[in-house]
């Protein structure tokens, strides 16, 4: 990380500089999304004031934080799930095998050929 990058930023008639530890394009990616958010607002609402534009752009990239990381917890706890489904399938394949393992006899008898005499006419 580069430390002390300045950027300047415009938004809603207002520039300023920022001195920021961040990657400058990953910056501008941000500032870029808050742009786009910012035109959803004003093609919605009649408003043309900058700071009730600018609150409910935040509100509206918040909004989306929060579905986000809502989402991610859901998505955590279905693979907790499927990771104790599969658990407790292999233990119950296990404990099948282990049940149904032929013993030295019945696996003797299941290879052993049928010894008849080989008359098909009996």
């Amino acid at each position: 990380m580069k430390s002390g990058n300045t950027m300047k930023i415009e938004l809603l008639g207002t520039s300023f500089s920022i001195q920021t530890d961040e990657d400058p394009q990953h910056l501008q990616d941000i500032v870029d999304y808050l742009k786009t958010k910012i035109q959803e607002i004003r093609s919605s609402v009649s408003t043309s004031d900058a700071l009730k534009v600018s609150i409910l752009a935040a509100l509206l990239v918040t909004d989306e934080l929060f579905k986000e990381r809502a989402a991610t917890r859901l998505n955590a706890s279905e693979a907790e799930q499927v990771q104790e489904i599969t658990q407790r399938i292999l233990r119950e394949l296990e404990q099948t095998l282990r049940s149904t393992t032929p013993t030295d006899d019945t696996a003797a008898a299941v290879q052993e050929p049928n010894t008849s005499s080989g008359d098909s006419s009996a």
